[in-house]
């Protein structure tokens, strides 16, 4: 029995790794740039509710950022802000009630907050060592607030209503079920 519980895990986090990438490359017009709104980023709430949802998006960042235009130093930084963020929003899933909606609210911040931050001065850095914009910190307080602008778009726009289904529609609890997971007192009851 415990053998397929992690095998379900494994499979749950390779399946949020597949989508993640198809959801990149299907909007690839607005997925890579300082002003992105990476569909895919709406997965970034799942850790909120699934610890096994972290190894998945950073893998699935690292493969949909193979395809980037900014190369191999956004596969490491992106993959980076995607696994620090899955882990903050990991965490607040662990000690927060999951009902709440101030919860959820909290657990959209953490992707908005290591994409503005990495992926802004990654993309800054690459322009002001390319001869182009003003200095860094500039150019980062620019691009930072672009990324972030579209982060809190995914986030707040689609990320905060798959929040509201899956505890509403009892998606949360069927799922957790399926991989053998048990529900406490700061998991949804219903």
């Amino acid at each position: 029995m415990r053998d397929s519980v992690n095998i379900r895990k494994i499979s749950f986090a390779g399946v949020i790794a597949a989508l993640y990438v198809a959801l990149v490359l299907v909007g690839a017009m607005v997925s890579f740039g300082p002003l992105q709104f990476r569909f895919a980023e709406v997965l970034t709430v799942l850790p909120f509710f699934f610890p096994i949802a972290v190894p998945g998006l950073f893998v699935g960042c690292i493969i949909a950022n193979l395809f980037s235009p900014y190369g191999l130093i956004d596969v490491v930084v992106g993959s980076l802000a995607s696994l620090f963020a899955g882990l903050c929003t990991m965490k607040i899933g662990m000690v927060c009630n999951r009902e709440r909606l101030g919860s959820k609210l909290l657990a959209c911040l953490p992707p908005v907050i290591f994409n503005a931050i990495m992926i802004g001065a990654m993309i800054s850095w690459l322009v002001v060592s390319a001869g182009a914009g003003y200095g860094f910190l500039t150019t980062f307080v620019i691009y930072g607030a672009y990324v972030g602008l579209g982060q809190l778009g995914v986030l707040y726009l689609l990320g905060m209503p798959l929040m509201i289904y899956m505890t509403k529609s009892g998606m949360y609890n069927r799922l957790s079920a399926l991989m053998g997971e048990t529900l406490n007192s700061t998991q949804v009851s219903r």
